[in-house]
C-alpha cells in the first residue's frame, strides 16, 4: 500500500523508523522491538539510509524482511550521495521486484570528513532524484524531508520553502519532518507550506529525549534543533537518566497530545531502534491501533 493512500484515509496516522544494525546479533535485538511495535499497529514504517549509501544493502536486507516477515507497509530511505542514474534505477527496480513501492528520497548526508557530492551523472538536489523515481516508477510512493525548525543549508527561509516545492512539483506526495520539541514551530511550518502553494500531507516526526547525552547527540544529529528552555530545565532537575527519561516521555506525550488536536496527518516516532518510549507514549494516550480518527 502507498503512504500516501494511508495518510488520505486517516485523520492521524503513526509510524515507526529503524535504522540497520551494523552486527549480526543486533538484528534479532531489533526484530524484538520491532515485534512490540508491531502490536500497537503502525500504519507503516520506515528505513534509514546510512551517510553516503554507507548502510545500502544493509536497508535493503531490512526493508524487505520487515515486509515480508510482518506485513507492514515499509518506506526506504534514499539518498542522491555519490550515488549515478543507473545505479540508483537498479535499487529502484530492486525494490520493485521485491513489492517495495515506497521511498523517501533525500540529498543526505556524506560520509563523515567528506564534502558533499554528486555523481557525475548523479542529482545535485532531491527534487532531481524525486523527479527521476516518478518517472521511472510513477506507481511508487515518494515522501520528502521538511523543517519546521529551518533547514541547515538554506538560512533563508523563504527560499527553503521554494526548494521544498520543487520538490513536492516533482512528485513528492507527503513531507515528513525532522525531529522537533515545540510544536508552535511544527504549526507555523504547516501554514508557511500553504502559503507557500503546498498542499500535500505533512508528517511530524517526534523523537522523545531519554538520556542528557542523548540530548546533545540530537540537537546535533537534528543539525541543530531547538531544545525549548522548559524542557532544558526539567532535564537539570533531573537525578539520573531513569528521570531524564520519564521526563521526555512526558513531553513528547505532550506534544503527541497537541498535534492530534491540531489535526496532524501522520506522526513519525524516531524510534532509535527501541521500543520502550514509543509504547509509553502510547500508553500514555490510550492509542489503540495505528489510526486515531
Amino acid at each position: 500500500m502507498l503512504v500516501k493512500d494511508i495518510l488520505a484515509g486517516a485523520r492521524t496516522a503513526f509510524s515507526f523508523e529503524f535504522f540497520p544494525p551494523k552486527a549480526e546479533p543486533e538484528w534479532e535485538v531489533l526484530f524484538q522491538q520491532i515485534a512490540e511495535l508491531r502490536a500497537l499497529e503502525p500504519s507503516y514504517v520506515s528505513v534509514t539510509y546510512g551517510a553516503g549509501g554507507s548502510t545500502r544493502d544493509r536497508t535493503h536486507d531490512l526493508v524487505v524482511r520487515i515486509q515480508r516477515e510482518t506485513g507492514i507497509t515499509v518506506v526506504s530511505h534514499l539518498t542522491c550521495v555519490n550515488s549515478g542514474r543507473e545505479e540508483i534505477a537498479a535499487i529502484l527496480d530492486r525494490y520493485d521486484a521485491a513489492g517495495v513501492h515506497n521511498i523517501l528520497a533525500l540529498r543526505g548526508d556524506p560520509p563523515k570528513g567528506q564534502p558533499w557530492a554528486s555523481a557525475p551523472d548523479g542529482f545535485p538536489y532531491a527534487a532531481d532524484l524525486v523527479a527521476f523515481i516518478k518517472r521511472r516508477h510513477p506507481h511508487f510512493g515518494v515522501a520528502v524531508a521538511g523543517f519546521p525548525e529551518g533547514h541547515p543549508g538554506t538560512p533563508n527561509r523563504l527560499q527553503e520553502m521554494d526548494y521544498l516545492k520543487a520538490k513536492v512539483e516533482a512528485g513528492a506526495d507527503y513531507i515528513v519532518t525532522q525531529l522537533f520539541f515545540d510544536n508552535r514551530d511544527f504549526f507555523d511550518f504547516c501554514e508557511r507550506c500553504q502559503l507557500a502553494g503546498i498542499h500535500v500531507p505533512v508528517v511530524a516526526g517526534i523523537m522523545p529525549v531519554t538520556t542528557r547525552s542523548g540530548m546533545v547527540r540530537m540537537a546535533a544529529m537534528a543539525a541543530g534543533a531547538r531544545i525549548p528552555a522548559g524542557l532544558l530545565r526539567a532535564v537539570s532537575r533531573a537525578r539520573d537518566d531513569a528521570e531524564v527519561a520519564r521526563i521526555g516521555v512526558h513531553w513528547a506525550t505532550e506534544q503527541v497530545r497537541g498535534l492530534i488536536d491540531g489535526g496532524v496527518r501522520g506522526i513519525h516516532f524516531y524510534t532509535l531502534n527501541k521500543s520502550a518510549a514509543t509504547r509509553r507514549i502510547y500508553e500514555n494516550l490510550a492509542l489503540h491501533g495505528a489510526i486515531v480518527g
